[in-house]
């Protein structure tokens, strides 16, 4: 389950009050949104790094504005968040149950 590698802020998060099932998974199903674009933002810098790879490797011309690589991971994590499946939602979801109580 410890395959997602994003960072989530709990840091707004009373987890002294996370006591049942319920509780952790209310928590995480309010993290999930943005967890879901932290990991598509995550996918997205991937994919940007090895395009310019690639691109570079053929003698293309590399599209290495800053700009123009943040514009693409922020539509990457939005695209992400939108078309995320109910199996990739339930286990992100089971993810962040598992990182609150470990910071608990």
């Amino acid at each position: 389950m410890s395959n997602f590698e994003i960072d989530i802020d709990f840091s707004n998060i009373d987890l002294a009050s996370l006591e049942t099932e319920e509780d952790f998974q209310r928590e995480a199903k309010m993290l999930l949104p943005k967890a879901l674009v932290k990991l598509g933002e995550s996918v997205g810098e991937k994919t940007w790094e090895e395009l310019q790879q690639k691109l570079q490797g053929t003698g293309g011309k590399l599209k290495s504005s800053p700009s123009e690589k943040r514009r693409f991971i922020q539509e990457t994590g939005r695209t992400y968040q939108r078309n995320a499946s109910n199996k990739e939602k339930r286990e992100l979801e089971d993810y962040i149950v598992e990182q609150l109580r470990q910071h608990k």
